[in-house]
């Protein structure tokens, strides 16, 4: 355990058998105590792939969940497994996974409970390949949320995050989506409950085999990044009360 606290990376993973080895090869397993696996139904051998590796737990949802769905099975599972630190990484290579020790750190100390690996901090999204066009709408998004949340963050969007134990086992993931806007959700939750958010700059790289969703899915995600922000404001206001933000008044 580093720094006293244990330390679970989790998988979230969707057809990822041509660069799951790849990622793993990355983690640095003396920071890292467990790595959880989570394989959405896919239609390759990512699990058997994982068990070769020896990832110390694999779990194949009978149906695929989505990636939400995916997500809500990777932190109970961290949770039921005494994690202190849980770090959500996509198997994709699209995310280093050498932040692991300094994102961990800034939790571990207690500087924040959340920390985002950032891929607009820095020039990391363009050099590595990000469109044009999803770069485009990241900016404009992470701005609308900014001005409707309060926040200061450089994106709402990757997927490269960590998390404290408290916050996963406060806020009410099971009342989020299970599509792709659940990531958004969650850091709205957490904003909501005043958790301290950091972001780390990381550099991303997009290639063939990478992960990615198409244009039409991410105007679909756009419609919900801009509802979750509403529904954040709205229910911050009192106006409107929301099932995604419950109980979270009282960690205010």
């Amino acid at each position: 355990m580093l720094f006293g606290k244990k330390i679970v990376v989790v998988l979230p993973a969707y057809n990822a058998e041509k660069t799951l080895a790849k990622t793993y090869a990355e983690i640095p397993l003396d920071v890292v105590d467990e790595v959880i696996l989570v394989d959405d139904h896919s239609n390759d051998k990512t699990s058997d792939l994982a068990r070769q590796l020896g990832i110390h737990l694999v779990i194949r949802h009978p149906k695929n969940q989505g990636y939400g769905g995916n997500q809500k099975t990777c932190y109970k599972t961290a949770l039921s497994r005494k994690a202190d630190i849980v770090i959500m990484l996509h198997p994709d290579y699209q995310y280093t996974p050498k932040l692991i020790h300094s994102m961990s750190y800034l939790i571990a100390h207690g500087l924040f409970q959340v920390v985002l690996g950032s891929r607009i901090l820095g020039k990391g999204a363009l050099v590595g390949g990000m469109p044009v066009y999803k770069y485009v709408a990241n900016r404009v998004l992470t701005a609308f949320q900014n001005g409707m949340m309060g926040q200061k963050l450089s994106e709402y969007h990757t997927g490269y995050r960590a998390y404290s134990a408290e916050v996963l086992e406060n806020l009410p993931l099971d009342e989020n989506s299970d599509d792709f806007i659940f990531d958004n959700q969650l850091l709205a939750q957490a904003t909501m409950a005043n958790y301290a958010i950091g972001e780390i700059t990381c550099p991303t790289l997009y290639f063939k085999d990478a992960s990615s969703i198409n244009f039409k899915r991410s105007c679909i995600y756009g419609l919900g990044v801009l509802w979750t922000s509403f529904q954040f404001r709205l229910h911050r206001w009192g106006w409107v009360k929301f099932r995604i933000f419950k109980n979270l008044n009282s960690l205010i």
